[in-house]
């Protein structure tokens, strides 16, 4: 959608207004009639408890109720507050210096435009909203004896509720809307809707925000393009092997392990930006796991089944195509999860076969999940498993909704302002691309993983969990481990991973770098950004860790590349994906991959 430009106001026709209602008014039907028969057909169900919700906001309100000087108290310091607010705004529009009561939190973008701090009024609404949300946030932190996880729930959906009703998210309180609507006539907003009723569309009568340039970007074509070949696939994965950019290559080859929750190529972007081809390009010989995006015929498959039909038939598959019996082996997310688990197996059964392992942003003790622990109770995980139960699976979408809603700001409302408001078009943006091509995920496996690993934390408990009848013992693992977690993950929480590499018997290297989940992992050396901490210590407290490691600039990549190349044995010339005892499938990135 083309922007007009900003010194051409332009008027819709009286005509052309009447045309787009009757247009918008007739797809407004037509999705809300396709919800409705969705919804009756048990698509729409959500395999998250409300009730657990309103169970919660009842208990607070009751231990609020009986300890009123909490109220009291946030009310009074609300009042004093907006007393100053009420001073400082009157000097402003006399002409006079104002002092400022309160500011946004710093890396708060939603108001970066200059009206919020230059314009009177525009200041004046943002600290009256900064404030309210300051008394409300209050009452539910300061509020006493309430459960740790009841007070959590209460938090988690009172922040998204004060980020939902900020005055940058309306069309009458936002400068910049206020600004694009008088130099278009109103024509932003009329294409803002024509973005909502997409999305809805989209969506199935759902809101399924664009997020970014669904146009801009085509799987093996610009993205997950690093030239290799499919050698080994079954129910679960396709494995990859690259080819090789360099004459020699390390020995021991590198299997990437990356989640199921979304597809691969988070790791395989752009080539500025791509892991996998960095890697190659250091002399690894790189494979990949490909996971399948499954349906309802593979709601049977457990997590189990993800050990043995993922990295341990992919390390059975590059000894074929290699000859090596041994491998380093690098987990993404769940990913880092499954190849923690897949160690500890071959660990009880006796097999090496695994010679270090890297594990990114990925959690094994789980006593802290974070905030996403607020949806994982045993009610909800009633929920989930009705839900699954009916279908085979658990919808991507509904993943990726809860992965939004813990950046609701960047991942919701910023998208709301610019497509609705705005009326632009989203920037393409090829993280963000990945983020939207979600997957499903088995029934049997996520309410497994989600009871028995997120919910009881049994993992880090010495024959806690089975796999493949047999119990697994995380301690007893003595295999080297290089731990990457990012300062600002929401979804793995450092301070948690930190945790968990303490449960390891073996050598273990931690490292903390920047930014988030996925941004903090894919940080290529060229980009020269965030940084990351080192310290050889292994205290007991990750904030004692942390107030003793040295900070690094630039990336963390060639850092690990130093760790990596020592256990990846001597220089051998380079091998090609067909030359061993696996014939090449077809290209990559293969077909799963493609699935939608």
């Amino acid at each position: 959608m083309t922007e007009r430009p900003s010194h051409t106001p332009i008027t819709p026709s009286p005509a052309e207004m009447a045309r787009k209602f009757e247009e918008f008014t007739k797809k407004s039907e037509e999705i809300f009639w396709a919800f409705m028969e969705r919804y009756r057909d048990g698509g729409g169900a959500k395999p998250f408890d409300p009730a657990a919700i309103g169970n919660a906001f009842w208990e607070w309100n009751q231990k609020l109720l009986a300890d009123p000087t909490v109220f009291f108290k946030a009310q009074r310091q609300y009042w004093e507050d907006s007393a100053k607010l009420f001073r400082a705004t009157q000097a402003k529009l006399a002409g006079e210096a104002g002092d400022t009561v309160i500011a946004p939190d710093k890396g708060d973008r939603r108001f970066r435009d200059p009206s919020w701090n230059d314009e009177v009024v525009f200041d004046h609404l943002k600290q009256s909203y900064l404030l309210s949300a300051r008394f409300v946030h209050a009452l539910v932190s300061e509020v006493r004896d309430l459960d740790d996880q009841t007070r959590e729930k209460v938090d988690f959906y009172t922040r998204r509720y004060i980020e939902s009703v900020a005055p940058t998210n309306f069309a009458a309180t936002n400068p910049e809307v206020i600004r694009k609507t008088r130099e278009t006539g109103g024509q932003n907003l009329i294409d803002g809707f024509e973005n909502l009723l997409r999305d809805l569309e989209r969506g199935q009568g759902e809101l399924k925000i664009t997020m970014s340039d669904r146009e801009a970007f085509t799987v093996g074509e610009n993205l997950a393009y690093t030239p290799g070949a499919v050698v080994f696939e079954n129910d679960l994965m396709q494995l990859i092997q690259y080819n090789p950019s360099t004459e020699a290559v390390h020995e021991r080859p590198l299997l990437i392990v990356p989640p199921w929750i979304n597809k691969y190529y988070a790791l395989d972007l752009k080539s500025d930006n791509s892991m996998v081809k960095w890697l190659v390009d250091q002399g690894y010989t790189v494979f990949l796991i490909s996971w399948v995006n499954p349906g309802a015929d593979l709601a049977h498959k457990g997590f189990d089944d993800y050990m043995l039909e993922g990295p341990i038939a992919a390390v059975d598959a590059i000894e074929k195509a290699t000859g090596q019996k041994q491998v380093n082996v690098a987990g993404y997310c769940i990913g880092g999860t499954l190849t923690a688990t897949t160690i500890a197996y071959l660990t009880a059964t006796g097999d090496k076969r695994i010679a270090s392992a890297t594990l990114m942003a990925c959690m094994t003790d789980f006593s802290d999940a974070g905030e996403l622990s607020v949806f994982i109770d045993d009610d909800q995980l009633a929920a989930l498993k009705a839900v699954v139960d009916r279908r085979g699976y658990l919808s991507g979408d509904d993943m990726a909704g809860v992965v939004s809603l813990l950046r609701a700001n960047d991942l919701i409302w910023s998208h709301v302002v610019n497509n609705y408001l705005l009326g632009k078009t989203p920037m393409p943006f090829d993280m963000v691309y990945w983020f939207q091509d979600s997957t499903r995920l088995p029934g049997k496996m996520i309410t497994w993983y989600l009871e028995n690993i997120y919910h009881k934390n049994l993992l880090v408990k010495p024959g806690g969990v089975s796999l493949a009848g047999t119990p697994i013992d995380l301690s007893k693992i003595k295999t080297p481990l290089y731990f990457l977690s990012a300062e600002e993950d929401h979804i793995c929480p450092w301070e948690s991973t930190y945790n968990g590499a303490k449960t390891f018997e073996g050598p273990v290297t931690f490292v903390l770098g920047g930014s988030g989940h996925n941004a903090g992992v894919v940080n290529p050396p060229a980009k020269g950004k965030y940084g990351y901490r080192t310290n050889p210590k292994r205290p007991d407290d990750a904030h004692t860790w942390l107030e003793g490691a040295s900070q690094h600039d630039g990336s963390w990549w060639p850092h690990w590349s130093e760790w990596l190349a020592k256990r990846s044995g001597k220089q051998v010339a380079a091998r090609r994906p067909g030359e061993g005892e696996l014939a090449i499938i077809e290209p990559a990135p293969g077909r799963y991959v493609m699935v939608s």
